[in-house]
């Protein structure tokens, strides 16, 4: 919060155009797990909104939140908040904020080489999965590499084919390598799982929402951040509100710490620029 303080206060930032929710009812394909708030200007971010009742409530609500021109600072401020309805809310508009220096300092994170953390994992290799994934879990066992999850569910938890899952987060102090979505900076969970996965030589945190400034995690040990870059917004928000498939109109991007030129850089960069998209 303190970052996106300095970028308000060194540069005029966009205020709040609208949020766009998924259907209440998200298929089956779970692609109605993001909410995108988009500024003014035309930046977007998004959150995840499946935790608790944040999506029952962000659609009972409605033009009731009195969203849609307000300062987007001071909405991104409620994700220090305790609630996760309020800290969703606060997540995408940080989010976009976070687009919206990107765009004026005329920075890009480079493309994903692919959908796991461009981990790399190798046979022998020990792998920890924050969350289970199953659109992730064939590169990784094909690989040859050992997989270990960890969830919440505890109906998901047992042995599976060519993995196991576990409620125990104390497992992933074996792992090489981890791979964890970005919901972490939801739950708060963050620091527990850093914690536990301190013998990790990666850390991968990947997801659409993936999308906030890197700094203070990269100082905390996360290897690298992928989330989604959007290049086509009008296309982006009518397939997020019909609970349709996004790929087509965004990028997978990935950032390391030795891609990324840090936050006092981009800011001198962004400071007097303004990006505006139709």
């Amino acid at each position: 919060m303190a970052q996106l303080g300095a970028f308000a206060a060194r540069s005029s930032v966009p205020r709040v155009r609208a949020l766009h929710l998924p259907p209440l009812q998200p298929n089956a394909d779970s692609k109605g797990e993001f909410c995108a708030l988009e500024l003014e200007d035309g930046s977007v971010g998004l959150s995840y909104v499946l935790l608790d009742d944040t999506l029952a409530r962000l659609h009972a609500e409605g033009d009731s939140l009195g969203i849609a021109g307000t300062d987007a600072l001071q909405l991104a401020r409620r994700y220090a908040g305790a609630d996760f309805f309020g800290r969703a809310l606060g997540f995408a508009a940080a989010n976009a904020l976070t687009r919206c220096l990107y765009d004026r300092a005329g920075f890009r994170p480079g493309d994903s080489a692919d959908s796991i953390g461009q981990m790399q994992p190798q046979a022998g290799e020990h792998i920890g999965m924050i969350g289970l994934f199953r659109p992730l879990l064939g590169r990784i066992l094909s690989s040859g590499a050992r997989l270990t999850v960890v969830e919440l569910k505890a109906e998901l938890a047992g042995s599976a084919e060519g993995y196991r899952v576990t409620l125990d987060a104390d497992e992933l102090a074996t792992c090489d390598k981890v791979v964890s979505t970005s919901t972490l900076l939801l739950n708060d969970t963050l620091d527990r799982m850093l914690g536990c996965c301190r013998n990790a030589k990666w850390f991968a945190m990947v997801g659409p929402s993936a999308g906030c400034l890197p700094d203070a995690l990269f100082a905390r040990g996360v290897t690298l951040l992928g989330g989604s870059w959007i290049i086509d917004r009008r296309g982006f928000l009518d397939a997020l509100r019909r609970g349709e498939s996004r790929s087509e109109y965004a990028d997978k991007f990935a950032l390391t710490r030795d891609d990324y030129p840090g936050f006092n850089a981009l800011l001198s960069r962004a400071c007097g620029t303004s990006v505006k998209r139709n």
